[in-house]
């Protein structure tokens, strides 16, 4: 009898360094995903939080499994914002929040935007019951915006993935260039609206030509 108390002591323990591991991992995964792209070597992440990799194997099965759990605060965002979006009575004030909000979270977040746009390659059935449902909404939400006259009549959603590459690029080469990022999205909404605002653009970025990056990783400068 003088052993169980130890056991179920044990038993705690390993629950409590289970928490930490996994919070350890998810830590560790998104530096990893942000230093090198969310095709970085699982076992990478593993050294990074410490942990062996078969414990994180048993925490994520699969690189997607671990891709999601690491960004699933940045995506439950997006989806929040996409409902609320087609929800609201002005249907560009829901497009323009939605836009503005998922480039935020790829300016803040820097291994988030290969995650969003990569859309994770995993098929199962609940992933594709996800992507399926925001493709509806996204479509519910253009069709309000054109209805209204607010959005471009030829607008279409594969456009605003064209957008978010193209943010993604720049952010990727302009990591520190919060100017620079708010810009390009005043630039594409302008360009999204049915009627131009010519409201006034967020200030510009200090980015000089003689300091342009000729390739995301800096390459191609002398």
């Amino acid at each position: 009898m003088g052993a169980e108390p130890s056991r179920f002591a044990a038993a705690g323990g390993l629950r409590s360094d289970a928490r930490r591991n996994r919070r350890r991992i998810l830590v560790a995964a998104r530096e990893v995903f942000a230093e090198h792209g969310i095709d970085a070597p699982m076992a990478t992440v593993a050294r990074r939080a410490g942990v062996g990799v078969a414990t994180l194997y048993r925490r994520f099965p699969t690189r997607n499994d671990l891709v999601h759990a690491a960004f699933e605060d940045q995506l439950n965002t997006c989806t929040r914002v996409l409902a609320e979006a087609v929800a609201d009575p002005d249907p560009w004030h829901g497009f323009r929040r939605l836009v503005e909000t998922v480039c935020r979270l790829q300016r803040e977040e820097r291994g988030f935007p290969a995650a969003f746009v990569a859309a994770f390659p995993d098929r199962s059935r609940a992933r594709v019951r996800e992507y399926a449902q925001a493709e509806r909404q996204l479509a519910v939400l253009i069709r309000k915006a054109q209805a209204a006259g607010a959005l471009r009549p030829d607008f279409h959603p594969s456009d605003l993935g064209v957008a978010l590459l193209a943010h993604c690029g720049m952010v990727a080469a302009l990591p520190d260039d919060a100017a620079a990022s708010r810009r390009l999205v005043a630039y594409f909404l302008e360009a999204f609206r049915a009627h131009p605002a010519r409201a006034a653009l967020p200030p510009p970025s200090a980015l000089r030509l003689d300091g342009f990056p000729m390739a995301a990783d800096g390459g191609g400068r002398g």
